[in-house]
């Protein structure tokens, strides 16, 4: 990820359901417009945060690994944009 994001939270050590809990209260802080990115770890946070994201109408702008191989415990990072009010 090239661009530098508005705002940056890590997640690694939390879980569910308090990772989706400090994205959302992260978003809510957020200009439509602007952008995060999040470090999150496991399997859990890695699918339930980026659907949860755009179920509440924002963008997830990609996903990316930090490091290359295998692992449950691989840390990604995830971009997002709040996206105006539907």
């Amino acid at each position: 990820m090239t661009e530098v994001a508005d705002y940056y939270l890590d997640i690694t050590k939390e879980i569910c359901p308090l990772t989706f809990v400090r994205t959302k209260l992260l978003i809510e802080r957020l200009r439509p417009g602007q952008t995060a990115e999040i470090r999150l770890k496991g399997s859990e946070p890695l699918e339930n945060v980026p659907r949860s994201i755009e179920e509440m109408g924002h963008a997830v702008l990609a996903i990316e690994p930090e490091a290359d191989g295998p692992g449950p415990d691989k840390v990604y990072r995830l971009r997002l944009r709040k996206n105006p009010p539907r």
